[in-house]
């Protein structure tokens, strides 16, 4: 199969699923219009949304999909198995996918409902909503009530799964902490080993050694902290049970006040969380360390991302922390956190991106490989991850600026207001950007990430003839380009962003493409970078290894914008003379964006060289509607041949003889 054979696969497989979507959204729905009101929430199964006293509840998709099967079921339990049909219909996933989906469910209900779960796990059965009646919160809560158990100088708090001595808390691994909680819910009875077996590894078989593993390390965290006394006591041939049952004691546990605030940095920040070791085997930790080992190093090439080392994030190991602690205790705005499974020669890898503060899931993915080459998997797991959080974190940025006051916003501050022009297409919101620009420049006039920028919304004003000179708008945006690179360093984002602009507005091919190649050798998993490689190499002539790179960018993003996809690869088949794959593309991208120049003239062209004159003529219409340049220079298009197929087809739409 060909390389642009193999690409227009993909985009075909691309287009099918939008369909697919867009058919599913109008299907008739039986509970069309339906709300279900339950503590402060109120759910609108038609839509779907979520929302708080009337304002919407941020919630990853499927976590809210199982909101959805719960809140139909009107408080009945629905099965694991029903489930993950819902979720993952016609395909075969394990448990603990769901498992991630529910925990993100219940972080994004807690948050608002001061940490009482409404989604009840019934064991051995199902989930259901705890609360769908309106009662009253202690009756519907009757077995969530936030309660703890003193034990000695011990304290653990059932409801947040969290061990604390004197109020500090203790670290312990997750298992040894479950062992903990089902022996304090026992109140001094007997627990045996088949009972904990069952409840850390549900549905799994797995050899009694792993459970005396977690008893010997719960006992450890309690008995160096207690003089060595132990509080798990062994009973021969039956299991085990607290040995200081007498002085177990249920009482209200007020929530611990959070830890102070370490200053955040002047960019974004991120802790990357050890990894849950979900195989069977204890031994098999090193790996999932070395999957976060990996990630870190991957995501600490972003330079404009904080990343907190790993020693730091790796004293959270084993413990049950809230992330709001995290959050507090290691100055980041942003955590991610994750689970590594290995199964015959397979590993499977999870992973969410969490705003501390909120404890808003952003993004949660699944990586899926084989062992065989387990160090390359590593690498190609830590840049994919990498990858595809970037653009979340970009947009999450992008939001946390645009509440911020704006009296005297910092330069970083004004450039993240301005790179919301980016997926805007619209000449005022280019406008309004260079001006936040100009302040950011103002401000610090070596910021590279303002100067690209800057450059590149000025070379979108030239090629889409919105200026009244342009070429005194071109020589401003290959001003501010160079200055950009003279202040990169090893910005990734500010060396491919000025690439980008320079090789646009007809500079040094070459040169460029030597810009766009270092910054993919700092960032490898830039997703935006591979975007702007594939357009120089659209202007260099070479429109299949453009679809090689626009398809690496959509899959380290592939929750970016379609319209520009689209019109990317639209643009590719066009000079790759493949006209009936490009026409289609670039329909489907003026579907999302009507107004933008650039398409239009592509179509336009498209229409003249495969002679469907009266479709032409519609397209120059609206083109001589949107600009006074409908027929551009194309300096950028740096091979004649195709800089003259290009103009052809748009003489030729035009009703002009070549």
């Amino acid at each position: 199969m060909t390389r642009h054979a193999t690409g227009a696969a993909a985009l075909r497989s691309l287009f099918k699923d939008l369909k697919i979507r867009d058919r599913a959204q109008f299907q008739p729905n039986p509970m069309e219009n339906e709300e279900i009101n339950f503590g402060p929430f109120r759910l609108d199964l038609r839509r779907p949304e979520l929302r708080r006293d009337d304002q919407p509840v941020r919630i990853y998709r499927r976590p809210l999909a199982i909101l959805c099967a719960l809140a139909e079921a009107k408080g009945e339990i629905v099965s694991k198995a029903e489930l993950m049909a819902r979720l993952w219909p016609g395909r075969v996933v394990e448990e603990s996918n769901l498992h991630v989906h529910v925990s993100a469910l219940r972080k994004a209900l807690d948050e608002h409902d001061g940490g009482h779960s409404l989604v009840a796990t019934v064991p051995g059965r199902g989930y259901r909503l705890a609360d769908l009646s309106g009662e009253p919160k202690r009756e519907c809560f009757a077995d969530a009530i936030v309660e703890g158990i003193s034990l000695g100088r011990f304290r653990l708090d059932l409801s947040r799964r969290e061990l604390l001595r004197d109020g500090q808390p203790v670290r312990i691994h997750r298992r040894a902490l479950g062992i903990l909680c089902a022996l304090a819910e026992a109140k001094g009875e007997i627990v045996s080993k088949d009972e904990l077996l069952a409840r850390l590894w549900p549905d799994r078989i797995v050899e009694e050694g792993n459970l005396h593993v977690h008893v010997s390390a719960l006992r450890k965290a309690l008995d160096e902290h207690d003089g060595g006394h132990t509080l798990v006591a062994t009973v021969p041939g039956r299991g085990y049970r607290l040995a200081n049952q007498t002085s177990l004691r249920p009482t209200q546990v007020a929530k611990d006040p959070l830890p102070p605030q370490l200053p955040l940095p002047d960019k974004p920040s991120i802790a990357v969380m050890p990894f849950q070791n979900l195989g069977s085997d204890p031994e098999q930790e090193y790996f999932a360390d070395g999957m976060v080992e990996e990630i870190i190093t991957a995501l600490s090439r972003i330079r404009w991302l904080f990343v907190i080392a790993r020693n730091s994030s790796f004293t959270y190991k084993g413990q049950a922390v809230d992330v709001k602690h995290i959050g507090r205790e290691l100055g980041v705005r942003y955590v991610l956190e994750g689970s590594v499974r290995k199964a015959g020669g397979r590993v499977r890898i999870t992973a969410q991106l969490i705003e501390a503060e909120t404890s808003a899931h952003l993004w949660a993915e699944r990586f899926d490989g084989s062992l065989e080459a387990v160090f390359d998997l590593q690498d190609q797991v830590a840049v994919s991850v990498a990858g595809v959080i970037e653009p979340t974190l970009r947009a999450a940025e992008i939001r946390r600026a645009a509440d911020q006051p704006r009296n005297n916003p910092t330069a970083y501050d004004l450039y993240l207001r301005a790179l919301r022009a980016t997926g805007s297409w619209e000449q005022k919101d280019y406008l309004e950007a260079l001006d936040w620009l100009s302040r950011a420049i103002e401000q610090d006039d070596t910021y590279g990430p303002a100067l690209s920028l800057s450059a590149v919304y000025h070379a979108a004003l030239n090629g889409n003839g919105w200026t009244d000179d342009p070429e005194a708008t071109r020589q401003r945006a290959i001003s501010l380009a160079r200055r950009a690179v003279r202040n990169a360093g090893d910005d990734a984002g500010t060396l491919g962003r000025a690439a980008y602009a320079l090789a646009y507005l007809g500079e040094d091919i070459d040169a460029a493409t030597a810009l766009i190649d270092r910054s993919l050798h700092i960032n490898p998993s830039f997703a935006d970078g591979w975007r702007w490689s594939g357009w120089l190499r659209l202007w260099a002539g070479l429109p299949d290894l453009a679809i090689d790179h626009f398809e690496k960018s959509l899959r380290l993003n592939p929750h970016a914008p379609l319209g520009g996809t689209l019109m990317a690869n639209g643009v590719a088949h066009f000079f790759a003379r493949r006209l009936d794959q490009a026409r289609t593309m670039l329909l489907l991208s003026l579907q999302q964006h009507p107004d933008w120049v650039p398409t239009n003239r592509f179509l336009a062209a498209c229409y003249g060289h495969l002679g469907q004159s009266e479709e032409a003529k519609i397209i120059i219409k609206r083109l001589r509607a949107l600009t006074p340049v409908v027929l551009p220079n194309a300096d950028n298009w740096r091979d004649p041949e195709q800089r003259e197929f290009y103009l052809s087809g748009l003489r030729l739409a035009m009703g002009e003889t070549e």
